[in-house]
């Protein structure tokens, strides 16, 4: 039998460098593409000398020529965290509509099936709590978040176009906040930015009061999560996520207490449209996938935290500099 090929956007993310581990584990002949505005070659590094690994680095949003045939795209190229998209709004919304349209295109040309990484934040602030994959969601598509939130919506409407009218195999997840090592420390994320203040000896900011919720999968779980669901035969969407939900107010003393540090938490105003709670229900999983997750957040956070505290000063204080004035056109 031959080598299944599989291209996945975004690997040198968080999540796409994981789930190149996954497929490369599983015998898979890994194809991965980025390039690098929030990814990072260090994600990778480990994989250079595998022959079972390609990288090609490209943007998404031009046309994409890949040789030889596909099974599988999975489609992971997109910021992921607020100060991303706000600093690169527009590249946010290509990376969503163009760059899904190129692979919508390629998957079809290849006859591949496509996996798009849709995201909670399609819930936008839930009146529905948890949120199931039946609830349409409160998106403010004006705010500064709607580039983020209405790029993923569009994702998952074109995705579905493509299935229902070409007949294209398709696979939608949509994923609740996802931790673990190879996460950016300055990325604005709750557990990379908690973790970041603790080891500098900051105190933690919290934004509002600390009573907005959040649910922590660990990653290990989410790929779980992500590649049984590539393999099903169900083409809408389904939440992967932990459904244990806790305070960001009681995290952040759990993160002090982790990380053994004396500071305090202090408090700043909410950004706008940020949601006031977030946990997923993972009834359809656990009924479809037979997926849940098994890592808790004690161990997962043990994990992370050990990652991180073995970064260098400069890596630990860096902060982000980069031009991102030619991706806004």
């Amino acid at each position: 039998m031959s080598q299944k090929r599989v291209l996945i956007t975004g690997a040198a993310g968080f999540l796409g460098s994981h789930l190149c581990d996954r497929f490369l584990a599983e015998g898979y002949f890994v194809i991965g593409m980025d390039n690098f505005i929030t990814g990072d070659s260090k994600n990778l590094a480990h994989l250079s000398s595998n022959s079972s690994f390609l990288f090609i680095q490209h943007d998404v949003t031009n046309f994409i020529n890949i040789e030889g045939d596909l099974d599988y795209i999975l489609h992971f190229a997109s910021p992921a965290s607020p100060i991303d998209y706000l600093k690169i709004p527009i590249q946010t919304l290509k990376v969503g509509s163009l760059g899904t349209h190129n692979l919508l295109g390629l998957a079809k040309a290849k006859e591949a099936r496509l996996l798009i990484a849709s995201t909670s934040e399609v819930y936008g602030d839930p009146l529905v709590h948890p949120q199931t994959e039946d609830y349409y969601g409160n998106v403010n598509t004006i705010g500064p978040r709607g580039v983020y939130d209405e790029a993923k919506r569009f994702q998952e409407s074109i995705t579905m176009a493509y299935h229902r009218f070409h007949g294209l195999e398709t696979r939608i997840v949509r994923i609740f906040n996802t931790y673990g090592p190879r996460m950016r420390l300055n990325d604005g994320r709750v557990i990379p930015a908690f973790m970041g203040q603790a080891l500098r000896g900051e105190d933690l900011t919290v934004f509002g009061d600390g009573i907005q919720t959040r649910s922590f999968c660990y990653v290990t779980d989410q790929v779980e999560g992500i590649y049984r669901l590539l393999l099903s035969d169900y083409a809408n969407p389904v939440n992967i996520g932990n459904p244990h939900e806790i305070t960001i107010k009681d995290f952040a003393e759990e993160i002090i207490s982790l990380t053994g540090t004396t500071q305090k938490v202090i408090y700043k105003d909410l950004p706008v449209d940020d949601p006031m709670q977030r946990q997923p229900d993972i009834t359809l999983a656990k009924n479809l996938l037979g997926w849940e997750p098994k890592v808790g957040r004690a161990e997962g956070m043990k994990k992370t935290y050990d990652y991180f505290k073995n970064l260098t000063e400069a890596e630990l204080h860096k902060s982000e500099h980069k031009d991102f004035s030619n991706y806004n056109k």
